[in-house]
C-alpha cells in the first residue's frame, strides 16, 4: 500500500465530500504530530514546527509554499521567530479532503530540526 507520502493530490472540486470519521481515523495515525482543530466551524490539521531562529523558520516556510506550488494544495502559514506555524484544510469544501492528510505528511518529511 502506497503511504501518504508517495501519493499526489488530486484536483479538488467545490462538491468534493470531506472526509469522513472513519478516514479521520485512518489518515490521522500517519500524521499523529498533527492536531485536527476546529476553527470557524471548520476542520483543520495544524502543526507548529519549532526552529532555532526566525532564519531558520523562514527557509522551513518557504520549502513549504515551494511544495504547496508543486502540489497545488496551499496552507496557511505563519511564521515567527524560531517557529513556523502550518494549518492545512481544504477552502473549497471548508474542511477536511485527503490532500490535506497527504500534505502534513509531506510537510512533515520536509522538517529537519
Amino acid at each position: 500500500m502506497e503511504t501518504l507520502t508517495q501519493m499526489k493530490c488530486v484536483a479538488c472540486r467545490k462538491d468534493a465530500p470531506t472526509v469522513t470519521d472513519v478516514e479521520i481515523n485512518e489518515f490521522h495515525p500517519h500524521v499523529s504530530d498533527w492536531e485536527i482543530m476546529e476553527l470557524d466551524g471548520i476542520k483543520r490539521l495544524r502543526r507548529v514546527f519549532s526552529l532555532d531562529d526566525f532564519a531558520q523558520a523562514l527557509a522551513f516556510t518557504k520549502k513549504v509554499g515551494e511544495l504547496a506550488e508543486e502540489e497545488g494544495h496551499h496552507p496557511a502559514l505563519l511564521t515567527e521567530w524560531g517557529r513556523t506555524t502550518v494549518t492545512w484544510w481544504t477552502h473549497k469544501i471548508k474542511g477536511l479532503h485527503r490532500n490535506d492528510f497527504i500534505m502534513a505528511a509531506k510537510t512533515d518529511e520536509l522538517y529537519q530540526p
